[in-house]
């Protein structure tokens, strides 16, 4: 599995916490050890501005949005929004 991220997986002082970092919290607290895609960008600007890394386009194509977290499980399905992550992270624990 990849999940794909902005920067990295560091908290940050950002009311509401860090989108990304609570994915990756959520999925290595349920088992799992995903591969990580710093997709950087911006997500609050135009795809043609900041969002034209692999990994932004990446998360494009799996979830029709640039913006990250997205969640790329190994059967090619996709889960994005940090809120589905952590929810399919607690559904699903590794084996």
């Amino acid at each position: 599995m990849k999940l794909y991220v902005c920067w990295g997986t560091f908290n940050t002082p950002v009311v509401g916490g860090h989108a990304c970092a609570e994915a990756y919290e959520a999925l290595r607290g349920a088992g799992h050890d995903p591969e990580v895609v710093k997709s950087y960008g911006a997500g609050v600007l135009p795809d043609a501005v900041a969002n034209r890394s692999a990994g932004r386009q990446a998360a494009k194509g799996l979830s029709g949005s640039s913006t990250v977290p997205v969640l790329e499980l190994d059967d090619g399905a996709a889960v994005y929004d940090s809120r589905r992550i952590v929810e399919w992270a607690r559904e699903n624990p590794a084996p």
